[in-house]
């Protein structure tokens, strides 16, 4: 009876021993889950009036969530709109104020022409017809210098005209941005704000991250570096509320270069005194991830 009990024993000890050998490998690194953070910032001065947000809510990219008070730059928009119609409407009308003077040059070839038949009849001096072609020449060089005149006075004014549309369209800017918008697609995590609190250019609002992929943030050490590489997949297990583990695919998608002392999260000091590579492991997440979780790596 006392063989067979040996018998026994040493046999279970062999399965037992056989079955870890064959198992699946042990955990290779450990670490921690995290998402890309995104704080939303305020880009405009003064309260705000509408932030119809609170934390776990789903938002889509560019959905609109709220705004600040714009009044100001709404009296600013239209004082610099009448101030480019006032500069506009002292532009000179450079076809009537020419006119007159083109009148008198034609008048003045008429004469001319006239001056020149009674020259050919000997009627008249080879002098009159020299003033006449003089005072040709002083009214086309009136009709010029009135024409530039008009055109430097014009352009001046429509250069002014510019620079209030540079500033109206400044304005524009600044009251799109008046407007919340959401930039990313996620869930909210954090709110900073209310509404009816004052806002200032670069306070935060709110902080939202994608939590429909996570990343696992783990250490490996130089032998582990040397064999695994960037778009490798592995497994990532996750403890369960229940004692078991749940197992996820995950991938490679960023390796650090260089070697960093182990976190000091790693509790004993010898293991935080060795020269870890961070890697980080894209993992979809089926809802049952969190921020801060651990989970554990099998490459």
């Amino acid at each position: 009876m006392k063989f067979n009990f040996y018998k026994t024993s040493v046999l279970a000890i062999y399965i037992a021993l056989s079955s870890c050998g064959n198992g699946e490998k042990a955990n290779e690194a450990s670490g921690t889950f995290e998402a890309t953070e995104t704080i939303v910032s305020a880009e405009a001065n003064g309260k705000i009036l509408k932030l119809k947000i609170n934390e776990g809510d789903q938002l889509e990219q560019g959905q609109k969530i709220g705004f600040i008070d714009s009044t100001q730059l709404h009296l600013t928009k239209m004082q610099l709109k009448q101030s480019g119609k006032a500069i506009l409407s002292g532009r000179p009308d450079s076809k009537i104020q020419i006119e007159s003077l083109q009148k008198e040059l034609e008048n003045a070839v008429k004469d001319k022409k006239r001056i020149e038949n009674l020259v050919e009849g000997e009627v008249a001096s080879q002098k009159q017809l020299d003033d006449a072609n003089s005072r040709i020449a002083i009214i086309q060089s009136k009709i010029d210098a009135l024409r530039s005149q008009l055109g430097t006075t014009t352009n001046n004014l429509n250069a002014q005209s510019g620079t209030v549309g540079i500033q109206m369209e400044q304005v524009e800017d600044q009251l799109k941005k008046c407007n919340i918008t959401n930039p990313v697609s996620g869930t909210v995590l954090t709110k900073y704000a209310n509404e009816y609190e004052m806002a200032t250019i670069g306070k935060p609002i709110y902080k939202i991250a994608d939590l429909s992929t996570l990343k696992l943030r783990a250490y490996i050490t130089a032998s582990q570096f040397a064999k695994i590489k960037i778009g490798d997949a592995v497994k990532v297990n996750v403890d369960t509320e229940n004692g078991g583990s749940k197992a996820y695919s995950g991938t490679v998608e960023w390796i650090n270069s260089k070697a960093e002392f182990t976190p000091k999260t790693i509790q004993t000091k010898d293991e935080r005194a060795n020269l870890v590579y961070a890697v980080k492991i894209r993992v979809k997440n089926d809802g049952a991830l969190k921020i801060g979780m651990y989970g554990d790596v099998v490459f």
